[in-house]
């Protein structure tokens, strides 16, 4: 298997490792059926003579394809890739946070709070606070359920 590093924001590494990483590979091994994995792929290109060396927090096994892309040759990741990258697995950080956080809410009644709790510790999220999660989810949650203004009432 070929691997490559990229860097990418800490907690996301932290995340991909926790809820993606092959002990026997020894590195993040995505499954073909996630968009990220076919991202990855597409983003794929030749390494060029002067980027001999891969530097990262986050080791990724690269994807093998009967036809296409053979990762021997096709293994560079460039800087906008990696920004790409890094986009598209916030999108999936995120999501399910929310998706968790609304979920344990609405049906278990269980408090915010401890939902992130639970799932910084199911990942082993070191690299942020939880106050930053909640903080996130109350103004992503502020943005799209907007409340309405109700009509002044005068006496």
């Amino acid at each position: 298997m070929i691997t490559t590093k990229i860097n990418i924001k800490p907690h996301l590494a932290e995340y991909l490792r926790g809820k993606y990483y092959n002990p026997e590979k020894e590195c993040v091994c995505l499954p073909d059926k996630l968009d990220l994995y076919h991202t990855i792929w597409d983003l794929l290109v030749k390494r060029p003579a002067d980027h001999p060396i891969d530097t990262g927090n986050l080791e990724l096994g690269l994807p093998t394809r009967r036809i296409g892309k053979d990762p021997v040759y096709y293994n560079y990741l460039g800087e906008r890739s990696i920004k790409i990258i890094e986009k598209r697995i916030e999108l999936l950080f995120y999501a399910e946070l929310r998706q968790t956080l609304d979920e344990n809410k609405q049906q278990f009644s269980i408090d915010y709070q401890d939902t992130v709790f639970e799932f910084i510790n199911k990942y082993c999220i070191e690299s942020i606070t939880p106050d930053a999660l909640l903080k996130d989810f109350y103004r992503w949650r502020e943005n799209i359920r907007k409340r309405r203004k109700r009509r002044a009432y005068r006496k």
